[in-house]
């Protein structure tokens, strides 16, 4: 069975030949560059520079030798500028704090505070504030509170609105090309359009804006909640209605191209509970995802990919409810989280895109036959019948060992065979 025909038939909760694996198609199922590169040492792959296609965590590009060597089925279709609103284009060498020499974007324009911390700014700009801050003993980027003086009385929710913009004509001739491209590499695809994440804190601060307003600080986004909710709502139902708008043009030129579309990355779960009752979820959430999800599910073929860590078990029937088909991490080590119980429950609706092993302890810190051995477990459980991609509970960080990352690969491809 090819790639693509593996993932749509587990998509679909049918029995696949082999589990399909997952590694970088999206901003949450990479690995960071540190491990890419010694990945493709490990393997004997050419020594080359490994392009940052997610600068906010410094996930690697994963090259097509690699993908290959990794027995990766999945890829995806990213947009022509990263989470700081720099153009992915025109790469130059970089040195990191951690002494990796890496491809970054021609206007990476980073500058040093007097900390010795790296700055970035939003389109590479360096006559506007840092968006985001990278400390000198840190692997990834933090991002900068900008937040303007709140004033109630003037709150407008086009100021939230800034960042959501409709597709151009050459936002539409870009995906069409990517997906053409992507469609000849007999792998399953998962479109990262953007535009869809409701309240998502990675997205709030927004970073690839010279001058946000509206709120844009943390803690303030989630008081609003409480305190703002019809300005919220004012916020996602103007944001969901160009989104699909959005989606609707993108089909038009895409069209069964791509398998999957990543929705929305906004967390509900902490390491022990959530973040926020099941009542608010379904009053404040629930009606824009269905928005979206509904129209996707009655003009496309595309399965909806939601992503949330931390202990949401609650919140699995209403990720289904509002008519999302796939999700992701799958944080075993959370509270409640287990798979046998997950699997049972809600297996027959939902596909466990990851899961496959604990990043928290056991990737890092665990022996490799430990790894092997909780690997071979998720698998058993998670590949009955179908509906489940093999990927870590988030992303591969920078200081995991690279044998352990080797042994959970093995392991899976074991499996398979």
């Amino acid at each position: 069975m090819k790639s693509r025909d593996c993932l749509r038939s587990s998509l679909n909760h049918k029995q696949p030949d082999k589990i399909p694996i997952d590694f970088g198609s999206n901003a949450v199922t990479g690995i960071h560059v540190r491990i890419v590169e010694q990945l493709r040492e490990y393997y004997g792959l050419e020594k080359r520079l490994v392009k940052v296609i997610e600068p906010y965590q410094m996930l690697g590009e994963i090259d097509d030798d690699l993908l290959d060597v990794l027995g990766v089925d999945v890829i995806g279709l990213w947009g022509k500028n990263n989470m700081f609103g720099i153009p992915q284009e025109k790469w130059k060498p970089f040195k990191t704090f951690w002494g990796q020499e890496i491809l970054v974007p021609g206007n990476f324009n980073a500058t040093i505070d007097s900390k010795g911390d790296l700055l970035i700014h939003p389109e590479g700009d360096r006559s506007v504030p840092a968006g985001a801050k990278m400390p000198k003993a840190s692997f990834f980027f933090d991002a900068i509170v900008r937040q303007e003086p709140i004033d109630d009385s003037k709150l407008n929710p086009e100021d939230n609105l800034e960042e959501f913009t409709r597709f151009s004509e050459e936002d539409l001739n870009y995906w069409k090309e990517q997906a053409l491209k992507a469609a000849t590499s007999g792998k399953g695809v998962i479109a990262n359009f953007g535009g869809t994440g409701l309240g998502d804190i990675a997205l709030v601060t927004a970073m690839n804006l010279k001058n946000p307003k509206g709120i844009r600080d943390i803690t303030e986004w989630y008081m609003s909640t409480l305190m703002r909710p019809d300005y919220l709502h004012q916020v996602f139902d103007k944001q969901t209605d160009i989104a699909v708008e959005n989606l609707k043009r993108a089909y038009e030129v895409v069209g069964e191209n791509i398998d999957a579309v990543f929705i929305c990355g906004t967390d509900f779960g902490t390491q022990d509970s959530t973040f926020c009752s099941v009542e608010a979820y379904e009053e404040l959430y629930a009606p824009y995802y269905r928005k979206v999800n509904d129209w996707i599910h009655q003009n496309t073929g595309w399965k909806t990919f939601k992503h949330s860590c931390g202990a949401v078990e609650s919140f699995m029937k209403p990720f289904i409810d509002s008519g999302f088909d796939i999700i992701n991490p799958v944080q075993i080590n959370a509270s409640g989280m287990v798979p046998e119980h997950l699997k049972k429950e809600y297996g027959d609706h939902l596909v466990f895109w990851g899961g496959g092993v604990d990043t928290q302890k056991m990737l890092p810190f665990g022996k490799p036959e430990e790894v092997k051995e909780q690997v071979l477990r998720m698998c058993e459980i998670f590949s009955k019948d179908g509906g489940f991609v093999f990927n870590t509970v988030h992303n591969i960080q920078a200081n995991v060992p690279v044998e352990n990352v080797i042994a959970m690969l093995d392991a899976v491809h074991e499996f398979n065979n």
